[in-house]
């Protein structure tokens, strides 16, 4: 019983170990648009882009982020340094 229960803990660990990887690929980044001045954080994983409409342009503005919190961290500072407007 407990080689098995042992067997199980190895095996999760395991599995998670190779499940970091494949989520460390997706990648954020700080957009901007254009007309309004507000910046976005924007996930490269989805599989459309942001929705332009009108004079609605938008512009990336940040290099590729690892985590949502680094991207927002970004558009904090970029806020704090009068770049965007919300």
């Amino acid at each position: 019983m407990r080689r098995a229960l042992a067997l199980c803990a190895v095996a999760g660990i395991a599995s998670s170990v190779f499940a970091v990887p494949a989520s460390a690929k997706v990648g954020y980044y700080v957009i901007r648009w254009d007309n309004t001045g507000i910046c976005q954080v924007w996930n490269e994983d989805l599989k459309y882009k942001p929705f332009e409409w009108g004079a609605s342009t938008y512009k990336v503005v940040s290099k590729p982020l690892p985590t949502f919190t680094a991207a927002s961290d970004q558009q904090i500072k970029m806020r704090a340094e009068r770049l965007c407007t919300l």
